[in-house]
């Protein structure tokens, strides 16, 4: 047995490979003109100049992108274990679910008894850990299927060369795309420069005054209608002055859709420095193996004491604030104005130094990181990363405390493996009183033989087994060889006592509607194609099962028994109360259903092409197949074409959204976009208990009431994917691949997760996918690398000035292989009684992450007006309180903008503008972007509100650079000429733009088209024999890497609605009676003018 504590050896998976996930991301062909054509251009991520960051042993390389060992456990000094590549996905194994029945005795730390067949109650009791290795990331897009192209209707089948479309591949093609898109290499990040002094410009008089509505709860004296709260999360960045024009009345945010994802890079303006004085401001390192110390910490003595740090006389922080003035004709320079800078070098970020934080680098940004001790920010980000000692202080600064966790995060292929630590039959070690796991934070005494916990302060014995004595340092001796002694992040082996059953076997249930218009739309034979070929790419072994059902108005299930000559069709007609055949005969080990799957999806298009029953029993579907998992769990895939008209959990049109696609405008939003029945609900927590998921993929052209089917996805873990108006040209291949990424990329079952946090903090609530049933915990029937949970803090004491607060998210789960895992991330910030700390150690990204996501589940219970007007309060608040306590003395007409947010107004402007808070929206959309956002990952949030534009008719002209994406340009239409072809993507949709006037050789080369009036309705990108359509193609597919989103193709010209939605991203501009940029801007100084004293 191995030693308490130490690295388990070996104990690899059933034909494990650690560089399987390698070879599957890094073959992206998708676009490539000849299949024998190769190159980086496509796939391949980017890979640090010859020498590994840290000095560490590179991992080795087998033809794919370089990555950390897969779920092999391996000592603290040892490299990763490496094999031959085989095409199986080892990264994410899946574990069984507990057996168990309910009334099994819980340990003694659990915190609740298990529901029917559920986890042990707590990650109060044992935390799970994620997958193991989730090393490299298997490429969310393979190159598509090794099959044909996906099944269409007869007279959509179309042939040409290869393409971004549903795209044929050549048999024995590798299928598999990038393992690690790197942290949005390709998006802005701010510059690191000299210090300068802050750019001052003169100012005039602003004339109107805007109302504003009720803020998140910050406060807002001053502001007429705001609520007297403390303002919601997001420090503001440092000052940076933009003196506002006569400004016109804010109106509801202009029409706009919702920005892409990707932030444009822009040079920038003049004025702007970030700073990097501060120990909390960016750092950037050069990628080299050599370290270079970070900036000496900035004093906070210079704070006159009854300010909260207020700087005394001349400038405290020489390059923390901006300051922009009015020109003497009342007008901004926009040159002046913050905008997004972009960098291709990768960050080399340590989490802590010198026994000091670092703070992490953009979320946005390319970044490798060295645990040290505190948890790399892909796992878990704090909105501010110093803590506020008070909760007068938090108050004050009108930012939220926050931490956006993502336990199962993909790590940079150059960083070091996550170690599985195994303790054998005891488990790790924990803190006795409140079961906080050991950590590097935790304090030995006592010659080792006792140690105080960082979180509750209670004193331990060591185990006998796990004793060790102190160096000269106070620190164990053996402290730097043991994973959870020196490392942010581990995952520790779960003994018996996590389990309350055997872990459950990966079970994958496919639901296809067969329903008329599925089935005449081209729906079905897409969906049917896309199982077809994911099948290949499920789990090997004997623990993996599958089953298979139709519906219309009634449910079939098909036994697919291998002793069988053909699969046979089992009909409930009953849909009320429904029942399910013998699960031992629909749910069946994979190895043993091959065949009779590939036949059935083969046959079932044309099994029902004669179909003529219009409705569809979805609830009383999903409730069958529920039943048939329900003594194993798992995942259920529903593909849904229409709105569920019959059965249990049928639903009607409301309002006339369905009828006519009317918008609902500001009409009663609390009601259409609040579920219309509960029964709905009241499954999905059914589901959640037995540890059922359901993804539901919407490929559909009329309204669905997404707001009431999203239920069941958001309660159990799930996710909803929509395809609308559903293309059955270009979104096979889009079907094709997601349904593959969401099989195939790390993911875990059966999980509890718990945050713990420091004496004087506690968690407030958790927001995302997942079943709540204890406040302590959230339960995970799934969790996968793409899912982020926001957990929002308060202060129940005082925090001591000088000393840390840590925060400990613990992750119960089983692989798919199985193995019950816990994976503990902690984090441990500074804690600080000075107001500038706090705007200096602002985080940007998770700040406006928070925002992005408390607008979200606003929505649904008030006016958008409101809603909009509440988010640009919060941006006033902690504005304002920023200029009234931090800022030097300046002049009125200056707005100061916090370095670390001189970009929340620009985003905050983005939001308002996006598709989820347009007045013009269809109810449909604007429910699934919600749902979009619940478990968003910080990283997409920007880009998903501003996008990524650039410029792809020039690119040919420019020279070529290492970044395969050029440098994105600022969202506003005088940057967009008729001469052009320009690129815009947020993360899930990509539109492509054509002037009037571009030329046709350019034309040609890209589409294959002489004009732009040859744009076709339904787009399909092929890969021309010519260097701008290689280039082009090499685009897209990095960007889907990078994404981790094959997104949604759409060509657009003016004068055409697909133009007008181009321009909707415009949000720079003045969309419908929104502001532009700068009258934005003029809005919220105007805004903090009235709460000055």
């Amino acid at each position: 047995m191995a030693t308490p504590g130490g690295p388990r050896q070996g104990s690899f998976p059933p034909n494990y490979n650690p560089n399987a996930l390698a070879n599957n991301m890094e073959n992206l062909q998708i676009n490539q003109y000849s299949q024998q054509q190769s190159g980086n251009l496509a796939g391949s991520a980017y890979r640090p100049p010859n020498a590994t960051p840290f000095g560490q042993q590179p991992p080795r390389f087998s033809g794919g992108r370089p990555g950390p060992a897969p779920p092999g456990v391996f000592s603290s000094g040892q490299a990763p274990p490496t094999g031959p590549a085989q095409t199986t996905f080892s990264q994410s194994p899946m574990s069984a679910r507990p057996t168990g029945s309910p009334g099994v005795p819980q340990p003694a730390f659990a915190s609740r008894p298990p529901p029917p067949g559920a986890l042990p109650s707590s990650i109060g009791g044992p935390a799970t850990s994620a997958p193991s290795g989730l090393g490299p990331r298997p490429g969310p897009f393979p190159s598509p299927p090794l099959a044909s192209r996906p099944a269409l209707p007869p007279h959509m089948v179309t042939s040409g060369p290869a393409s971004n479309g549903p795209p044929a591949f050549t048999p024995g093609l590798s299928q598999g795309g990038p393992q690690h898109p790197p942290a949005m290499g390709g998006m802005p990040r701010p510059l690191v420069g000299s210090q300068q002094p802050p750019t001052m410009l003169p100012s005039g008089p602003s004339s109107q005054t805007f109302q504003m509505r009720p803020s998140f709860g910050a406060p807002t004296s001053g502001v007429s209608s705001a609520i007297g709260q403390p303002a919601p999360p997001f420090p503001a960045p440092p000052q940076s002055m933009i003196p506002p024009p006569s400004s016109l009345p804010f109106s509801a945010p202009p029409q706009s859709m919702i920005p892409p994802p990707g932030s444009l890079p822009f040079a920038a303006p003049q004025g702007m420095i970030q700073s990097s004085g501060s120990p909390y401001g960016m750092q950037t390192w050069p990628p080299q193996p050599q370290q270079v110390a970070p900036p000496p910490p900035v004093s906070g003595h210079m704070q006159q004491p009854q300010m909260y740090g207020m700087p005394p006389g001349p400038p405290l922080l020489p390059n923390q604030s901006m300051a922009l003035n009015q020109t003497a004709q009342s007008k901004i320079d926009p040159n002046q104005i913050p905008r997004l800078t972009s960098s291709s070098a990768v960050i080399l970020h340590e989490t802590r130094q010198g026994n000091q934080a670092n703070p992490p680098p953009p979320a946005t940004s390319d970044y490798i990181v060295k645990d040290t001790g505190n948890c790399s920010p892909r796992y878990m980000r704090s909105t501010i990363n110093q803590i506020p000692c008070t909760v007068d202080l938090l108050s004050t600064s009108a930012m939220q405390l926050a931490l956006l966790v993502q336990p199962l995060a993909l790590p940079h292929p150059s960083e070091e493996a996550i170690q599985v630590v195994d303790f054998g039959e005891n488990g790790p070690v924990r803190c006795s009183r409140c079961k906080g796991y050991i950590n590097p934070f935790m304090k030995f005494i006592d010659q080792g033989r006792r140690f105080i916990c960082n979180f509750c302060g209670f004193t331990d014995e060591t185990p006998r087994d796990y004793h060790c004595n102190l160096g000269p340092d106070g620190r164990r001796r053996d402290a730097d060889e043991r994973p959870e002694l020196c490392r942010g992040t581990v995952d520790f082996v779960a003994s018996k006592e996590y389990m309350v059953r055997d872990p459950m076997p990966a079970v994958f249930f496919f639901l296809i509607d067969v329903s008329m218009n599925a089935i005449q739309t081209g729906a079905t034979a897409a969906a049917c194609s896309a199982i077809n070929q994911v099948i290949a790419d499920l789990p090997e072994g004997p623990r993996t099962m599958v089953g298979i059902a139709t519906f219309d108005s009634t449910i079939h299930f098909y036994n697919l028994k291998r002793a069988l000559q053909q699969p046979l069709m089992l009909i409930v007609p009953d849909v009320q109360d429904v029942y399910t055949p013998l699960h031992s005969d629909v749910i069946v080990p994979l190895s043993e259903c091959r065949q009779h799957l590939e036949i059935l999806l083969d046959s079932i298009p044309t099994m029902f092409q004669n179909n003529r029953t219009a409705d569809s029993a979805f609830g009383a579907a999903i409730k069958a197949a529920f039943l048939a998992m329900k003594n194993t769990g798992g995942k259920l895939l529903v593909f849904q074409s229409v709105l569920p008209s019959i059965g249990m959990g049928s639903l009607a049109t409301r309002e006339a959204e369905g009828r006519t696609n009317v918008s609902a405008g500001e009409k009663e939003p609390h009601k259409l976009l609040q579920p219309a029945d509960k029964s709905l609900k009241t499954m999905a927590i059914e589901f959640a208990e037995y540890q059922v998921s359901v993804d539901l993929f919407i490929t559909t052209q009329t309204y669905v009431d997404i707001t009431s089917l999203s239920v069941v996805p958001r309660t159990t873990g799930g996710q909803v994917y929509y395809y609308h108006p559903f293309s059955a040209l270009s979104d096979p291949a889009k079907l094709y691949n997601d349904l593959r990424w969401n099989i195939t990329r790390p993911q875990g079952f059966e999980a509890v997760m718990r945050v713990r946090c420091s004496q004087g903090i506690q968690v407030q609530e958790y927001s995302g996918n997942f079943c709540k049933r204890i406040p302590t915990d959230v339960d995970l029937p799934a969790i996968d690398c793409d899912k982020a949970i926001m957990v929002t803090l308060k202060h129940d004491d005082k925090l001591q000035e000088g000393s840390e607060c840590a925060f400990q998210c613990a992750l119960l789960y089983t692989t798919v292989y199985g193995q019950r895992r816990i994976r503990v991330s902690t984090l441990s910030l500074p804690c600080t009684s000075i107001l500038s700390n706090l705007f200096r150690s602002a985080d940007l990204d998770a700040q406006f992450s928070c925002i992005l996501k408390q607008v979200a589940n606003e929505i649904p219970s008030a006016p958008l007006s409101q809603v909009r007007d509440q988010a640009t309060n919060v941006c006033v608040n902690i504005l304002y309180s920023y200029r009234k306590f931090c800022a030097t003395v300046s002049s009125a007409g200056q707005l100061i903008l916090p370095e670390a947010l001189k970009l929340l107004p620009l985003y905050i402007l983005a939001l308002v503008k996006s598709s989820g808070l347009r007045s013009d929206g269809r109810i449909d959309d604007r429910s699934f972007w919600i749902n979009y956002v619940s478990p968003l990952p910080t990283p997409l949030v920007i880009p998903l509100v501003y996008p990524r534009m650039i410029a792809i008719h020039d690119l040919d002209e420019k020279e070529s650079d290492d970044s395969i994406i050029p440098t994105p340009i600022p969202l506003s239409g005088q940057n967009v000429v008729d001469e052009g072809v320009y690129l815009l993507e947020n993360g899930e949709e990509c539109l492509i733009y054509a002037g009037d006037s571009v030329q046709p050789n350019i034309l040609q080369k890209l589409f294959g088209i002489s004009s732009v009036a040859e744009i076709p309705n339904q787009f399909v990108l092929q890969q021309q024999d010519n260097s701008l359509s290689k280039k082009v193609n090499a685009i897209v597919n990095e960007i889907r890497r990078q994404r981790c989103s094959y997104l949604r193709l759409r060509l657009c010209r003016k004068g055409d609605p697909s133009g007008a939605a181009f321009f909707s991203y415009m949000v720079e501009d003045r969309i419908g009676s929104g502001p532009t940029y700068v009258e934005y801007l003029i809005h919220i100084h105007r805004q903090i003018q009235i709460k000055m004293p």
